[in-house]
């Protein structure tokens, strides 16, 4: 082979290496084998992509078949972001429910299990926790995924979800930097814009990722949002001064650095794939992440070419691509060699997601014991972020411990008359995910209420400022074990 050959065979390498794929199927690809034995490093696993614990186990023993330090990496915050239980929901409840409850060794024990079962699956690298400060309630794409709008309890239970993860020898990604919680715009559909001085970023949005970098993150994501105070032209994703200057330079950070989807309308629709991967790489991320809409082999030579390309033409540093390349190949040796704690004596028989959403459940009001119930389902669009393929609500599990129990969904346009009729003489339960950002919801609401004074209703997003309902429970989050928190509220055991 020749010296031009082999330079060139490196920098394909260092290409593929970067990117973060996805893929369709529960099985891996005749392609994804093919490129990760070519030098792909790192896949990322979605909820498509996984049956039952052993058909993941089965798919990631078939990457690492081709490739023994691979890196497959999954988007599982637990709570209303799970691609583990995406089809019943999640075991766990998510980051506003621990910070509810504010017990940092609830959340380090919540994050270790978490972590136990995906490694047990093959799963060494997890794109969580958030770690930004839902300081807007508006917020469409953060809300419960959050620790909570203070500052300080945010940073303490990402530091402890952090080393809880990392304990179980799965690799921690912190998310979305520099803070994505002071935002009004969903980034899947455009650019958000975060318009605070520099004082209230250090205050605010950095000092939960300082926590992160000093409890060890081995990953930090970035985000695709305009932060005029850091840079008036490109999104953090794109931004050498806040990947280099900043996360690099300023907080010590020396792990990987990986981008949110490229695919996300924030990049996508303003720079494209191509050039956002190349220039994300040029700012200073050392990993693409792709493959939440955009899974295909199609794609991941797009990239590739696109980067070797910008090497060529001088568009991207040859020595840059290399260090991120290497900081993959770092953090997969770091997994391979990765050895798991001594796991708390009896804490997988403790049920401690189940436990978690108990204690983060606030009750206000009260009762009579139901006999019959009739559970409305008040159900905004979903969230992509979330996405909308994962059950959540109270109907499946009260209906387990109250037999006579009957349920609709309702979406936007529905009337407490709806509800009302197909209620009957059973007591309602209504059920609304951040009715704060839903008017709708809230007019049905009172509607109910007035109509019957012991309607009972469960907030499964954003607690609300002024409850509704008899009977009022905020579960902070929607995910399985937090519905069956409130049912247990409801049928009263």
């Amino acid at each position: 082979m020749t010296v031009l050959a082999q330079h060139t065979d490196t920098v394909t390498r260092d290409a593929l290496a970067v990117l973060q794929p996805g893929f369709e199927g529960t099985t891996a690809p005749a392609w994804l084998l093919r490129r990760v034995g070519e030098g792909l490093t790192a896949v990322g696993l979605f909820g498509r992509n996984i049956a039952s614990p052993e058909q993941l186990a089965a798919l990631t023993a078939q990457l690492r078949a081709e490739r023994d330090d691979v890196l497959v990496a999954i988007d599982e915050e637990g709570g209303d972001v799970t691609r583990l239980e995406v089809r019943g929901g999640s075991s766990f409840p998510g980051n506003l429910a621990l910070g509810a409850v504010d017990d940092t060794g609830l959340t380090r024990g919540v994050a270790r299990e978490l972590g136990r079962r995906l490694a047990e699956c093959g799963v060494n690298l997890n794109w969580a926790p958030s770690a930004d400060v839902n300081s807007n309630p508006g917020n469409p794409v953060i809300g419960v995924r959050s620790f909570g709008a203070d500052t300080h309890l945010a940073a303490r239970h990402t530091a402890a979800y952090v080393q809880g993860l990392q304990a179980a020898g799965v690799a921690a990604c912190t998310k979305h930097f520099p803070g994505h919680g002071d935002t009004s715009v969903d980034s899947h559909h455009a650019l958000p814009r975060i318009d605070v001085g520099l004082d209230t970023l250090q205050a605010r949005e950095l000092v939960p990722f300082k926590a992160a970098i000093e409890a060890g993150t081995k990953a930090v994501m970035s985000a695709h949002i305009l932060v005029p105070a850091l840079d008036a032209t490109r999104p953090a994703t794109l931004s050498p001064r806040i990947l280099t200057g900043l996360l690099r330079g300023e907080l010590g950070y020396e792990g990987l650095i990986v981008t949110d989807g490229m695919e996300m309308n924030a990049i996508a629709g303003t720079y494209g794939i191509e050039r956002g991967s190349v220039l994300a790489i040029a700012a200073g991320a050392d990993a693409i992440c792709v493959g939440g809409g955009l899974a295909d082999e199609a794609t991941v030579l797009r990239l590739r070419d696109a980067l070797v390309a910008a090497v060529r033409e001088g568009a991207l540093p040859e020595e840059r691509l290399a260090d991120a390349a290497a900081r993959v190949r770092a953090l997969a040796a770091w997994t391979r060699g990765a050895r798991p704690d001594a796991q708390p004596e009896g804490s997988r028989a403790s049920g401690i997601g189940l436990t978690a959403a108990r204690r983060a459940v606030v009750v206000t009001g009260s009762a009579k014991p139901l006999t019959a119930s009739y559970v409305a389902t008040l159900a905004p669009v979903a969230n992509i972020a979330v996405g909308d393929e994962t059950p959540w609500g109270v109907a499946a599990e009260l209906s387990g411990l109250l037999p006579d129990t009957a349920a609709g969904v309702y979406p936007e346009g529905s009337s407490a008359g709806d509800v009302l009729a197909a209620a009957g003489d059973r007591t309602v339960v209504a059920v609304v995910r951040d009715a704060h950002r839903h008017p709708w919801m809230t007019e049905v609401l009172d509607a109910l209420v007035a109509a019957r004074p012991d309607t009972v209703v469960v907030e499964m997003g954003l607690p609300m400022a002024v409850p509704r309902g008899a009977l009022h429970i905020a579960t902070h989050g929607a995910s399985r074990v937090c519905g069956r928190a409130a049912a247990e509220v409801i049928a009263g055991v």
